[in-house]
């Protein structure tokens, strides 16, 4: 954490250090969830097909949640003493992550690319959760609350991927397109 953007004060019980490795993480989160919230907004307006409906239907509540997890992410970094940086170009600037690949596509296809995306922000967020377990674990709970949701959504979204006998069809898919290139070719 730069200098200038340590934290004077935090929640009593942590040390102003500690806090300050709690903001950084949280500040990737952050920038995950308001990146995952424009991710799910660009897959509903974008999506078409015979699950069109379905899947368009489906996001809105993923949407909503994401957002309010982006808000509970912000408001418990600015309460430990640190500056909840939302805006697009930090966003940009400080993601380690590509942005989302595919434009216009069939439900499914869609669908593949975002079981990635789910994946990749789950596995950081179960990172981030045993990182700030023994330091803060008020945060460690905020986590694991945003965890259940995140993998609930991410079942909705395998359960159009899935075939009767329980493999997915993205399985073993890199990228996003080729996941929905395999999606698609279902």
């Amino acid at each position: 954490m730069p200098p200038n953007a340590a934290p004077r004060y935090t929640v009593p019980g942590i040390t102003v250090q500690d806090a300050g490795s709690v903001i950084e993480l949280l500040q990737l989160r952050l920038h995950a969830l308001n990146d995952l919230h424009l991710t799910l907004k660009h897959v509903h307006w974008n999506v078409v097909g015979p699950y069109f409906i379905a899947v368009h239907e489906m996001l809105d509540p993923q949407v909503d949640r994401v957002r309010a997890m982006a808000d509970d992410v912000a408001e418990r970094l600015a309460a430990l003493g640190g500056v909840a940086h939302g805006t697009p170009g930090r966003l940009v600037e400080e993601r380690t992550w590509e942005d989302y690949s595919v434009g216009r596509a069939d439900a499914i296809a869609h669908l593949g690319a975002l079981n990635l995306v789910y994946t990749g922000v789950i596995e950081e967020l179960r990172t981030v959760t045993k990182s700030v377990a023994e330091i803060d674990p008020v945060t460690e709970d905020l986590l694991i609350e945003q965890l259940r949701d995140l993998e609930q959504f991410q079942w909705f979204v395998r359960a159009h991927l899935e075939t009767v006998g329980g493999t997915l069809t993205t399985a073993g898919a890199a990228s996003e397109t080729e996941a929905a290139r395999q999606a698609a070719a279902r």
